[in-house]
């Protein structure tokens, strides 16, 4: 083919137009996908970074560091957290996701609710210990004086001084229950809590009409969310001891770290 054969080929409209659109095609191609990886950051994921017990102006600040967004869902009350705390995060901790992703956060309320104290004399131990956990309060102490009937609520007390019903009061307050303590009723069983996690194992402390003397939580729990998941891996006293008194003192031990947990006795085969 000869040069005048080409120059006129080429230089046909028909074909002009055909080529400016097949350049038009692969620009606008090119185009699209720079655009195209540069608004869905195409394999440049941002793993989720833990935003939990900071306060959430902090959350905020290293979300936006890494393009990521923050939106509050909800609030609780904890008492032993920060106000204005990250409780919990959704996606979790470690979730690849893309820039602009919204992390969903649940934060610790700045102002506790309050419920009113309800009217507790009269009941029993277990029965006021449900009441109070529907109200979202909890027992502190258990303390007995002598009456005919063990374990029946004689006064209600709220640091140090009986509260009335009705009483407006923030959630997760410590409530004192004075309670009726018969000598020929005045012996109970120390439960085995090894192993439970933290509110089995205090509920089953205070169940058998028990007192908390102390908590102790390992260097393996370091943050209140821990401090649920965490298990007794020692008490004291131990749970094969004689009968003890109503109202006598346990302390619990807790940790995440299994390998604490005591070794089962082998089963000698029968």
């Amino acid at each position: 083919m000869g040069k005048n054969t080409i120059k006129s080929f080429f230089g046909n409209w028909i074909v002009k137009n055909l080529l400016l659109a097949v350049g038009a095609v692969l620009v606008l191609v090119f185009i699209l996908s720079i655009l195209l990886g540069i608004i869905t950051r195409h394999n440049k994921d941002i793993v989720v970074p833990d935003l939990t017990n900071i306060p959430l102006s902090e959350a905020v600040a290293h979300a936006d560091s890494l393009g990521l967004h923050i939106t509050v869902g909800d609030s609780v009350y904890i008492r032993r957290m920060g106000r204005g705390f990250v409780y919990t995060q959704n996606p979790p901790v470690g979730s690849k996701v893309k820039t602009g992703r919204k992390i969903m956060v649940v934060i610790n309320s700045v102002a506790p609710k309050k419920v009113k104290m309800p009217n507790l004399v009269g009941f029993s131990l277990r029965q006021a210990k449900t009441e109070l956990s529907t109200r979202g309060l909890r027992i502190e102490s258990l303390q007995y004086v002598d009456d005919i009937a063990t374990d029946n609520v004689l006064r209600q007390l709220y640091k140090g001084e009986e509260i009335e019903p009705g009483t407006p009061v923030e959630t997760l307050s410590p409530i004192t229950l004075e309670l009726g303590f018969n000598p020929a009723d005045a012996e109970t069983i120390v439960p085995d809590v090894i192993g439970l996690k933290y509110l089995r194992a205090v509920d089953a402390v205070l169940d058998n009409s028990l007192n908390i003397g102390g908590l102790s939580f390992d260097k393996s729990v370091k943050t209140y969310t821990d401090s649920l998941e965490a298990f007794v891996w020692k008490q004291r006293p131990l749970s094969d001891s004689l009968s003890i008194q109503k109202g006598e003192p346990v302390w619990l031990y807790f940790t995440k770290d299994s390998s604490k947990l005591p070794a089962k006795p082998d089963v000698e085969s029968e």
